[in-house]
């Protein structure tokens, strides 16, 4: 099927390019989206006689979310979530969840903005993607974690904090006894040697009693 598309459409083309797609594709998303008009004469006289409304109004609204992503550089936000000790959620994020919290953060979004493949349903540090414009997108850090405490070590570490992470922060205690264990035996030997000396000191001392006594 042809169609005239209304802005620009990742790999697809830009506004006025006139484009052949599979029918469902066009159908289903494309047209119902208004992101294209279906390419008929009617349609592409009509294009015609408001392209240059149409160009000045896309470049109005890209000017705007150029500022709000300048905004949004860096951003940040953090989702709190019970998760069992190896990360896992007790439940999923979605696109919905990180629309709300980037939107509680002060810039407004929609879900439909949010690209995302799937639910997230582990703890840690994601980078996604928000397309605030056909022309602008963002990529800002969403920090799921069990506290905010925890969002805030999360971040200085880089990774979800799990059952692991606890296993390495005993690290420093084990290689701490490990390093005593051999002075404890040392100090066990040479109690041993001390206590060996004194027997052997004793019985020399009765040999020489009993020789006195003779």
């Amino acid at each position: 099927m042809q169609i005239i598309l209304l802005e620009r459409v990742e790999k697809l083309g830009k506004l006025g390019d006139v484009v052949t797609v599979k029918p469902g594709y066009a159908r289903n998303f494309l047209l119902p989206q208004g992101k294209a008009l279906r390419a008929n004469k009617a349609n592409m006289e009509k294009f015609e006689q408001e392209r240059a409304d149409r160009e000045k109004r896309n470049a109005d609204e890209r000017s705007t979310s150029e500022t709000l992503a300048k905004s949004m550089d860096n951003l940040s936000v953090n989702l709190v979530r019970a998760a069992s000790e190896m990360g896992q959620l007790f439940g999923s994020v979605s696109s919905r969840d990180i629309a709300n919290a980037i939107t509680e953060a002060g810039h407004a979004v929609e879900k439909r903005q949010v690209v995302m493949d799937k639910a997230i349903k582990t703890l840690g540090l994601f980078p996604i993607r928000i397309n605030l414009h056909s022309e602008v997108s963002v990529t800002i850090t969403v920090n799921i974690a069990r506290s905010l405490e925890e969002a805030e070590t999360q971040s200085k570490l880089g990774h979800a904090i799990v059952a692991s992470d606890n296993d390495y922060d005993d690290a420093p205690a084990a290689e701490a006894q490990a390093e005593a264990a051999p002075v404890e035996a040392e100090a066990e030997e040479a109690d041993t040697s001390d206590a060996e000396e004194s027997a052997d000191v004793a019985e020399d001392t009765t040999e020489e009693t009993a020789e006195d006594k003779a």
